[in-house]
């Protein structure tokens, strides 16, 4: 049964994580806008599909929102609480803040599992066809935008210049299109009118130009021959068709991506896991196959090297006729182990690295959920202890607090996929350090500490300079 005082945290809790939730979540969406607002502007984009790319981008920031709402929340919650005495008042009446945490600790432990589902299974989901949607963003060709005296090119063999265009954005005049101005040097044709009118084809796939009073250029011929026929075609009217499916966007089918490893879910990634491990293991025993089969001797048990009698130091084991010969194949053979060496190396490393990435995202769909319960622990007793609600002190310590997370997780991310940590350590790294600053915190609010008071900072100096001050005094008197 939910008594008066968790409907009373519960509620003072919800307003603030509601609205600090989607801010975070419009703050990175604008950066993620920002990071690809080049590959998005020219080219002729409809809303529907600027919508679905938003839509795929933002399901990926729910698990570096969820956390930087929950601090930012439970500081204002329990800082608006303080600062009107109702902390006060409920621990006069032998109330804990552990049991007065205790409803949000559930609701805290709640959207750890909501943050962890949505990672787990909704993320790779999103990140796959974000990915496939970017894929055919990036390689649109941009809109049809005929400008004045600038040449439009990216209609596959042509090169189209006007002169310039009537306010109607219809008729246009003095142009020039070149065919295949590129791919051949002759200028098989090229095309002068003083005017015409383009439109585009009911179906959206044809640009249509009707030309009038201009002529028509041929050169036919080999490239490489100065014997070529020069024709000229003068016309009254003339009508010329461009295709416009190239600069359509593309379909690309979901399954090109759906190997990357982060469009698998945790179940997905430890199958993917254990066959790179297996791939690997694999390597490693054919490079060693092929180096023994190389180095005889170490096929050679020690008994026997023992019980052959010793060469005397003066004799040669190899003829001076056979010399050459051994030297040759020797360089040979180390040749052949220095290739094998390097090719396996470069395999290995590959696969290894494929390995810590695999690991990485193992791991980031469970630090980046748990960070959520760790962070609330961080936030609730810094709430307490400051006093202060509202968007000033307590967002100023949110921000300093979530950028310390932020950081060790890039940090962490970086020493493994350059080998220097273990998934386990570095991956968990902002937790290792957040979680007992967050035991502190709590330790500290429970006692009613004076840690945020800054008269507490000021006797302290009182004291300490009071203390040089009889110090100089005595060594003066002296």
């Amino acid at each position: 049964m939910i008594k008066k005082l968790d409907k009373l945290i519960i509620k003072s809790f919800l307003g603030p994580f509601i609205i600090t939730f989607f801010i975070a979540v419009f703050v990175l969406m604008m950066q993620i806008l920002w990071k690809y607002i080049d590959d998005l502007i020219g080219k002729g984009l409809d809303l529907i599909t600027i919508g679905q790319f938003l839509w795929y981008a933002s399901a990926s920031l729910l698990t570096l929102a969820m956390p930087i709402a929950i601090l930012i929340s439970s500081i204002m919650t329990f800082g608006n609480l303080g600062e009107s005495f109702e902390l006060v008042a409920i621990k006069s009446a032998g109330i804990s803040l552990l049991r007065f945490m205790r409803p949000l600790m559930w609701i805290a432990i709640l959207l750890c599992s909501i943050t962890f589902l949505f990672a787990n299974y909704v993320i790779p989901y999103s990140q796959l066809k974000f990915a496939t949607l970017y894929h055919d963003i990036f390689y649109k060709k941009p809109a049809f935008d005929l400008k004045e005296g600038v040449f439009f090119t990216h209609i596959p063999g042509y090169a189209i210049k006007v002169g310039k265009k009537d306010p109607d954005g219809k008729t246009i005049r003095n142009v020039l299109i070149y065919e295949n101005p590129y791919t051949n040097p002759v200028q098989n044709n090229s095309i002068i009118a003083e005017s015409g009118v383009m439109k585009i084809s009911d179906d959206k796939k044809f640009l249509e130009f009707n030309l009038k009073n201009g002529y028509r250029y041929e050169e036919r011929g080999n490239v490489y021959d100065t014997a070529t026929d020069f024709i000229r075609v003068g016309f009254k009217e003339f009508k010329k068709l461009f295709d416009l499916s190239i600069l359509q966007q593309q379909s690309t089918p979901d399954s090109v991506f759906k190997n990357d490893l982060k469009m698998l879910s945790a179940r997905q990634l430890n199958k993917s896991i254990d066959s790179l491990d297996r791939l690997t293991d694999t390597l490693l025993k054919n490079m060693t196959v092929i180096l023994n089969g190389n180095l005889h001797f170490t096929n050679v048990s020690d008994s026997i090297w023992k019980a052959t009698p010793a060469a005397k130091p003066s004799a040669k084991l190899v003829p001076d006729s056979a010399e050459r010969l051994v030297k040759d194949k020797a360089l040979g053979v180390a040749e052949m182990m220095k290739s094998t060496i390097q090719y396996s190396g470069t395999e290995i490393s590959a696969r290894q690295k494929n390995i810590r990435s695999g690991r990485i995202e193992w791991h980031r769909k469970f630090s980046l959920s748990l960070a959520c319960l760790i962070l609330f622990f961080i936030g609730a007793p810094l709430g307490s202890i400051i006093r202060k609600g509202g968007l000033g002190m307590p967002l100023i310590v949110a921000i300093i607090f979530f950028l310390i997370f932020h950081l060790l997780n890039m940090f962490g991310e970086k020493f493994v996929k350059e080998g220097l940590l273990s998934p386990a350590i570095g991956m968990w790294l902002a937790i290792i350090v957040l979680a007992p600053i967050g035991v502190f915190l709590t330790y500290k609010a429970m006692h009613d500490s004076q840690l945020f008071n800054k008269e507490l900072y000021n006797r302290a100096f009182k004291r300490v300079k009071g203390f040089f001050t009889k110090k100089k005094a005595s060594a003066s008197s002296i």
